[in-house]
């Protein structure tokens, strides 16, 4: 009972708008006080062991390499060469949205980043063609989960840090989820859209066509380059994933100051403060979520959740269809990084006992929190969303609804009872970390 109302204050302080550390920290503080028996100075180095990490540095770089794209108009380049492949047809854009949200993402590994940089770019265009606000609002904001999807990906480095799993393989096992999505969304849009009256641009040759593409490739070539440095430098053992966040961060900033000349100090520095903040925001939450871990598991909390599910039932499939329930609502109120440190730091321990292997969790977790933050009636993308495309939130709700129920929710469930579909791409490229793919759950 008493970890129960701890959680109902935790959720209730966030639902009423408290920063989110400064809701761990009350936690933390109720714990103490009725149970009395933790002592400050174990909790405190438990917090302080969990921070003192390398992961730290990869987070404000790969923070601060998502701002200075977002300022820099790298963004655009990206847009551009998208547009060049597949602006010509009647759901063109919707798809260019789709396929810029994908490529932002495996730049700047945040969706929020995607919403902000891609939807204030692709919404107005698409409304100008004739695409409705709300369903152009609601497939930017739907489109935008594949930045926590595609690596690299801060959620999934979150979870690494608190889980002590390897960031490259968390890495992997989302990517495959995430194509699918690309094709999944670019295929419903083209559906929806084919009674739309959109404006469409006059059919041009092939030669054109070139072209226009040779063009947007020639002006976003060192955008498009960065995924290739970050990614196959971790995946070529040339960096660690720290490593390649500093490096991604300088090529950066000298890409925004000498090559594209869209950067100026002004905007390094505005960069910097942000990322600062924000890393600084998540390096307190993490000190509060493993102190409140800590205190749940000497209470024996893990095991008690894992006598209730099977109190309930004692089919597994049940059982993480509850566990799913439970990541969704959560992805309702926390955004993706506070979602995620908390997830893994309450959930890992039952997931362990419970035999999933912990980056086929990883992938359950990053679809069903991505799934959550757009989930009305408070998800926190959507709101986002409809600020950034100036759209009322009523004319959101039915085609964010389609979205869901014809992409998110399938390739969630799909990623939860299907591991090959997360665990493949790692056992190929990192075998000692997944030695073997199982065909179904084993528990």
């Amino acid at each position: 009972m008493t970890v129960i109302i701890d959680l109902t204050i935790l959720l209730g302080l966030m639902v009423l708008g408290v920063p989110v550390p400064l809701c761990f920290m009350a936690a933390v503080l109720f714990m103490m006080v009725v149970t009395g028996g933790f002592s400050p100075v174990f909790l405190i180095s438990t917090g302080f062991h969990q921070i003192n990490s390398l992961a730290v540095l990869c987070v404000l770089f790969f923070i601060l390499m998502g701002g200075i794209m977002s300022t820099t108009g790298i963004a655009g380049r990206l847009v551009a060469v998208s547009d060049a492949l597949f602006g010509r047809t009647k759901s063109g854009l919707g798809t260019v949205s789709v396929v810029s949200s994908a490529l932002f993402g495996a730049i700047s590994g945040t969706c929020t980043a995607a919403v902000a940089a891609v939807g204030s770019i692709m919404i107005p265009r698409m409304v100008a063609r004739g695409y409705p606000r709300g369903h152009a609002t609601a497939l930017i904001s739907a489109a935008s989960v594949e930045g926590q999807l595609i690596p690299p990906s801060v959620p999934m480095i979150l979870y690494a840090w608190v889980t002590w799993q390897s960031v490259a393989a968390c890495f992997l096992s989302t990517v495959v989820p995430g194509l699918i999505m690309v094709v999944l969304y670019s295929v419903v849009n083209w559906l929806v859209v084919r009674k739309m009256p959109i404006k469409v641009l006059p059919p041009t040759t092939l030669t054109n066509k070139t072209k226009e593409f040779g063009t947007a490739i020639y002006k976003g070539f060192w955008a498009l380059l960065l995924p290739v440095i970050v990614l196959g430098g971790i995946y070529g053992g040339v960096f660690t994933p720290t490593e390649a966040a500093g490096v991604a961060s300088i090529y950066c900033i000298v890409v925004g100051f000498f090559i594209y000349r869209t950067m100026d100090l002004k905007m390094l520095r505005d960069s910097l403060v942000t990322s600062i903040t924000t890393t600084g925001v998540i390096v307190l939450m993490v000190f509060f979520v493993m102190m409140l871990s800590k205190m749940y598991v000497m209470e024996n909390v893990p095991q008690r959740m894992i006598d209730f599910l099977f109190g309930i039932t004692d089919n597994k499939y049940v059982i993480l269809l509850l566990v799913n329930i439970f990541l969704l609502l959560l992805g309702m109120i926390m955004d993706d990084f506070s979602g995620t440190i908390l997830a893994a730091a309450l959930l890992f321990p039952v997931i362990t006992e419970l035999g999933i292997h912990p980056i086929h969790f990883a992938a359950i977790l990053g679809t069903n929190l991505g799934l959550g933050n757009k989930t009305p009636p408070t998800a926190p993308i959507l709101y986002l969303a409809a600020r950034i495309g100036n759209c009322p939130i009523e004319k959101l709700i039915k085609p964010q609804l389609l979205f869901i129920c014809t992409v998110s929710l399938p390739v969630m469930l799909v990623t939860t009872y299907f591991p090959p579909l997360s665990l493949t791409l790692p056992h190929l490229l990192m075998p000692k970390v997944v030695p073997y793919v199982p065909l179904f759950l084993e528990w």
